[in-house]
């Protein structure tokens, strides 16, 4: 066995280091082991005897205990029980504890790594507040409401979170599921390093309400210089953002990323399967029924297709009746090749070839690709910007709004965790 020596890397025991509290200033004194948790004594290091009026030199008065909760070691809380010298000014009597700033901030109850621990718990562990209430040993609106200060401080605050953005992409968000006020809000994502390769998407920022005014009055909010430098919104099908965007970022380029554009074809050819499911069966889909059963076949890319897939949708399509819903199936696989197609020119031209096929000239029979064709006109220029502009999918956008799910109605995990 090696021994605990210098040379092996070891020094001596140091209950202050390793609790990190010499980071905060401070020096443990004693300990005290409870049934449900550890008190450490800790003193102050810095002295701070002159006298933040006069500037006179003050003598030491008597002294006072401030509680922190630190981080928990081994999931056991951790009290501070910090002596704090007061101190009375010989010239004009004024009297002051001293500055344990460092300790935590002014009046509050965690010391500043025990906020640390925290923050990093919601964020990167994705722990509940009730659980780190628990961990700090204190009151769930005692970490409530200093995680959301912090927070704050930390991600929403930084006077630097809008620099160099250069792609954005928005999209909505159900976060309240009550009757009480609005249950949608906006979520702005930067999605520069996505499309230049140089890191992660990151969320900006998260506007109550999903209207045009919603996004217009964030875009209006910025300054002029960021919004120049704004070169390409990614969104999905909803016209407020695009006409907020057309008015607020005049020279940017409104991309429809695919994930939305697919999810169209994808609506339209579902809603096929129903109509025809209704006009032939008179009921909705059941466990026997065809149509029923080939309901996730159909939505399958051609080229992933099984053996034993495509014999189902070969007796599918088999029946004349299926007529329709044959068509907008194989609607829905041109466009899928279309954004799979490896080259991007030959991609952009088979989209096209597309959207000029189904937007004129189709029976008022497949009333479904009817009203796909008409969407896909009305914003056939934000859907082929895609192929000129790699990079600028909304996915991540989709990707931060899913881990969104958990929020209460106070919206603070799924902020702090998609920073």
């Amino acid at each position: 066995m090696p021994d605990a020596t210098p040379l092996a890397g070891f020094a001596c025991p140091d209950l202050t280091v390793f609790c990190r509290l010499d980071e905060l200033g401070l020096e443990v004194t004693g300990q005290r082991i409870e049934p449900d948790r550890a008190v450490l004594a800790c003193r102050v290091l810095e002295p701070d005897q002159w006298c933040r009026r006069c500037g006179c030199q003050g003598v030491p008065r008597d002294s006072v205990v401030r509680r922190l909760a630190h981080e928990p070691l081994g999931w056991r809380p951790t009290v501070l029980e910090v002596t704090v010298r007061r101190y009375r000014c010989t010239g004009c009597g004024h009297v002051w504890r001293q500055d344990t700033s460092r300790a935590a901030q002014p009046r509050a109850k965690l010391s500043r790594r025990g906020l640390r621990w925290a923050l990093e718990g919601i964020v990167v562990q994705h722990l509940t507040v009730a659980r780190v209430a628990e961990g700090l040993g204190v009151a769930w609106d005692t970490a409530n409401d200093a995680v959301l200060a912090e927070g704050k401080r930390v991600l929403i605050d930084d006077e630097h979170r809008f620099d160099g953005v250069t792609a954005i992409g928005v999209d909505e968000h159900v976060w309240r599921h009550t009757r009480r006020g609005d249950k949608y809000v906006t979520v702005v994502i930067d999605l520069t390093g996505i499309r230049d390769g140089t890191g992660p998407a990151r969320l900006l920022d998260m506007v109550e309400g999903r209207s045009k005014q919603a996004f217009k009055t964030w875009l209006a909010a910025r300054p002029r210089v960021w919004r120049d430098a704004v070169e390409v919104v990614a969104m999905d099908g909803f016209n407020g953002f695009k006409t907020a965007t057309t008015e607020e970022l005049p020279d940017a380029v409104a991309v429809m990323d695919p994930f939305h554009v697919v999810r169209l074809a994808g609506d339209a050819l579902d809603r096929c399967r129903r109509r025809v499911q209704q006009e032939l069966h008179g009921h909705r889909g059941r466990k026997g029924d065809p149509l029923y059963r080939a309901r996730r076949t159909l939505h399958t890319g051609a080229g992933l297709l099984t053996n034993k897939q495509k014999t189902r949708l070969e007796a599918l399509f088999a029946v004349d009746e299926h007529a329709e819903v044959e068509v907008t199936w194989w609607i829905y696989q041109r466009m899928i090749a279309a954004y799979r197609e490896p080259d991007r020119s030959k991609g952009r031209e088979l989209m096209a070839t597309l959207i000029g096929s189904i937007s004129h000239g189709v029976p008022a029979t497949l009333a479904e690709v009817v009203t796909l064709g008409q969407t896909l006109k009305k914003r056939a220029d934000d859907v082929l910007a895609y192929f000129d502009r790699p990079g600028t999918s909304n996915g991540p956008t989709e990707a931060i709004c899913e881990c969104l799910p958990g929020w209460s109605g106070t919206g603070w995990s799924g902020w702090f965790r998609s920073r």
